[in-house]
């Protein structure tokens, strides 16, 4: 039962290849917006979204204010994956360590070494926080290094098991439609629009909680 539960996150369409993570980025092609001629709904929708995550961001950021173009990137390619994931028959690749992983190692990995680089006296000042007593000093380094190098796993175990999470539960509801009665089934519709709707909800929290952390933890760098 496991094996077939868990079959709806397999990467392998076959023994050889695997064409479902293509799925992460096809679908981007789907998308230009920036083709039309005059300004249509979708454009203005993403130009608002864009703005307005921006405002925030900058606020967090401060002064190295081109960074949020890339943190407003980061959240919209994971909530495009998300909202991908809530379709029949598409992988679902944010629900995947590789994935997730993938985007936060690699940024954190760039953030430590431009802050030890150029920053150096700056970093080993966050190690202790303002107002720490002496004793308790070289505690709190131990802490603060630890909580910084699990930082990339928490961002990526986070948004994975969440999408786990959902995915999981729709997938137990529908298998068990087969024995019902029609009133029954008639109710498991009802909460599986009901799950669908808190799944996308999900899907853009989700999204939005990876790229303010990312910022925040940027913040302390910058």
């Amino acid at each position: 039962m496991m094996t077939n539960l868990f079959s709806t996150f397999d990467p392998a369409t076959s023994m050889h290849t695997s064409m479902n993570w293509m799925s992460t980025l096809i679908g981007l092609m789907m998308m230009p917006y920036m083709y039309w001629m005059l300004p249509n709904r979708y454009s203005m929708m993403i130009k608002m979204l864009t703005m307005t995550l921006h405002k925030e961001f900058k606020t967090l950021i401060g002064k190295e204010k081109g960074l949020t173009l890339m943190m407003i990137s980061l959240f919209l390619f994971i909530l495009f994956n998300n909202m991908m994931g809530l379709l029949p028959y598409i992988f679902t690749s944010s629900s995947h360590m590789t994935f997730t992983m993938t985007m936060a190692l690699p940024m954190w990995m760039s953030l430590m070494l431009f802050g030890w680089i150029n920053k150096t006296q700056s970093m080993f000042a966050h190690l202790i926080p303002t107002g720490t007593p002496p004793i308790l000093m070289p505690f709190m380094v131990c802490i603060e290094t630890i909580s910084n190098l699990i930082r990339p796993g928490a961002l990526a175990v986070r948004l994975t098991a969440n999408m786990i999470a959902g995915h999981l539960l729709m997938s137990l509801l529908g298998n068990s439609v087969t024995s019902m009665s029609t009133i029954m089934i008639m109710m498991m519709i009802m909460i599986q629009m009901m799950l669908m709707l808190f799944e996308t909800a999900v899907a853009l929290i989700q999204a939005y909680v990876f790229s303010i952390l990312s910022t925040l933890y940027t913040s302390e760098v910058a």
